[in-house]
């Protein structure tokens, strides 16, 4: 074991973090750390790391361990960026190491070694922190990397890449993230914090709420619980893309019982349909927009139209303007030429990435009451404010805090959630991921799943983007925005090929032999989406025949119906063509 806990705990003020913990990393271990924000998480990869001690208990760690830590805080002292992640080293003798080289490169630092780090941004400051540690451990061979949110300001290329870099390691990695994604491509096991205890879980993400669920199903004792939010994205890690449960080892019988009843997690013709009623047929509408920033290009008559209901998310490299272009929807940016028109009855919902002044005097409950009292969800049901913040990891209990004492991870929960009382029928989400722990992704997951209205998302977390959004766009470098049929995989092969724009950003080109791999399961994954959503329309179909059958008398029922029947064998009639395009592209494979 490079690193034993036996019986250590350890508080933080009169709340305890870890309560007589026993747990070892050992020298292979990949572990993946989740839990809610304030946990203990962070805390726990220092004591892991030697930073600080235990209160009590014994930490142990192997003769000579060699640990290298990422913090949460980028604190960097005064000099280059050159100073600090090469440090005294010669140029031959850093850059004739490949991982070195490709740490720095591979973060977008190349041409930044020169630059005096008191002129950095907040994620400039991160990426040189996580180079630093990466050139140490090409060069020294760390035996113990301990990394706290590494994918924070990265992009989705970038978070691909440095996945890509961790699983090529071959010593002991301890994590802490809120990228499920992330989890699941490089951790084999999983800790979670809860209650000042860590529990222990075979698997990354995906295989941690398999089996949570299993532990909570045995534990269950009324329905209510069984239709807990673990249930639901367990339903959705089950029928989504097949390789979210490749990593898994429980069986497959019992993970079919867990989800025997459950619905999808949205309806999406339901709620574009709610969509449209509240929203009518124009919503947003970009025509021949060209957009200049610094002199350099964003859009370039560009013409896009947001419908109802639609949820889009946004990828591209950090610079490549997704801000820019939230910011041209809600009017805050005017375009070079070209119009952008907003349809009458859209209610504009923005979340930026920075901080919102909320009144630091407000109690939490009156925070949220002070923009709206209920939430409308699907179905005609309502969420009262305090039941939203229950949800958002608020109880009662704190409901009466003043914000001046949040915490800035849930100042953000907080912002979110008035943001959705509001009433807005449009949302525009910026980086909406940033300082939520799992727990409360995974409640505003939900509350989007019922939320009818149009969604635009710009987020790195790869996992939060496919599991609320139904199309992803890109820009791309060259002022157009891409859409991509093939989600993220489609994005990065295509940032791959040899003809593809300057959109490297903080990732180097990888080889082409991934490629036809990544093409291949991205139609699968598109045949298997388009079977699924047929299979839905033809159970509606018939039940819309049924309908029409018992209601035949009746006038203004029939009417309605039929029109109904109409615009869904529209739908089925499209979604058969694209069906049969991607399973010819398949098969030619």
């Amino acid at each position: 074991m490079l690193v034993t806990f036996d019986g250590a705990s350890k508080s933080h003020g009169t709340t305890t973090l870890l309560d007589a913990v026993s747990l070892g990393v050992d020298d292979r271990d990949r572990i993946g750390v989740v839990g809610r924000n304030g946990a203990g998480k962070s805390t726990l990869l220092r004591i892991l790391t030697g930073a600080i001690p235990p209160d009590t208990g014994r930490v142990a760690a192997a003769s000579g361990l060699r640990a290298g830590l990422l913090g949460q805080v980028d604190e960097l002292p005064p000099g280059t960026v050159r100073d600090l992640v090469v440090g005294p080293r010669d140029e031959h003798e850093w850059a004739g190491v490949p991982n070195a080289r490709d740490a720095v490169t591979g973060l977008g630092l190349d041409n930044r070694l020169d630059t005096d780090t008191a002129t950095l941004s907040g994620g400039e400051r991160r990426r040189v922190a996580l180079a630093a540690l990466l050139v140490a451990d090409s060069i020294d061979g760390l035996d113990l990397l301990a990394l706290d949110e590494p994918t924070n300001h990265l992009d989705v290329a970038g978070v691909a890449w440095l996945a890509a870099r961790l699983k090529a390691r071959r010593r002991a990695l301890v994590i802490v993230t809120h990228d499920r994604w992330f989890l699941d491509e490089v951790c084999d096991t999983t800790w979670e914090i809860a209650g000042g205890q860590v529990h222990s879980y075979d698997g990354g993400y995906a295989a941690y709420v398999l089996a949570k669920a299993e532990r909570e199903r045995v534990a269950a004792a009324t329905e209510e619980r069984r239709q807990n939010l673990l249930r639901k994205e367990l339903a959705w890690l089950r029928r989504g893309p097949p390789a979210r449960t490749s990593k898994p080892r429980f069986r497959i019988e019992a993970a079919n019982a867990l989800i025997a009843g459950q619905p999808p997690a949205r309806e999406a013709l339901r709620l574009r349909r709610a969509a449209a009623v509240r929203l009518g047929r124009r919503v947003l509408d970009l025509e021949d927009v060209r957009l200049t920033l610094g002199g350099r290009p964003i859009l370039s008559q560009v013409t896009w139209r947001l419908g109802p209901g639609e949820r889009v998310g946004v990828v591209g490299v950090n610079g490549s303007g997704k801000t820019s272009l939230l910011r041209l929807l809600t009017g805050d940016l005017h375009p070079d030429s070209g119009t952008v028109r907003q349809g009458t009855t859209v209610r504009l919902g923005y979340l930026p990435q920075q901080a919102v002044d909320i009144d630091p005097g407000l109690r939490l409950l009156e925070a949220a009451e002070e923009v709206g009292r209920v939430l409308p969800v699907e179905g005609g049901g309502e969420l009262t404010a305090g039941q939203l913040l229950e949800s958002f990891g608020f109880p009662s209990a704190k409901q009466w805090t003043r914000v001046g004492e949040l915490s800035g991870g849930e100042r953000r929960r907080l912002q979110l959630l008035r943001l959705l009382l509001a009433g807005s029928n449009v949302l525009l989400l910026d980086e909406p991921t940033n300082d939520l722990d799992i727990d409360t992704l995974r409640a505003l997951e939900d509350v989007l799943d019922g939320w009818p209205g149009t969604l635009v998302v710009v987020t790195h977390d790869r996992y939060f983007l496919e599991r609320v959004c139904d199309s992803v766009l890109a820009l791309v470098g060259d002022g157009q925005l891409a859409a991509l049929p093939g989600g993220v995989d489609e994005y990065l092969a295509r940032r791959d090929a040899p003809d593809s724009q300057d959109v490297r950003g903080t990732t180097p080109q990888r080889h082409r032999s991934g490629d036809t791999r990544a093409e291949e399961r991205r139609l699968r994954s598109e045949v298997s989406r388009l079977e699924r959503l047929l299979d839905r329309l033809s159970r509606r179909e018939g039940d819309l025949h049924a309908e029409l059958a018992a209601h035949a008398s009746d006038h203004e029922v029939v009417l309605r119906l039929d029109t109904e029947l109409r615009r869904l064998q529209a739908d089925k009639a499209a979604a058969e063509d694209a069906w049969l395009a991607a399973a010819e592209h398949l098969e030619a494979r």
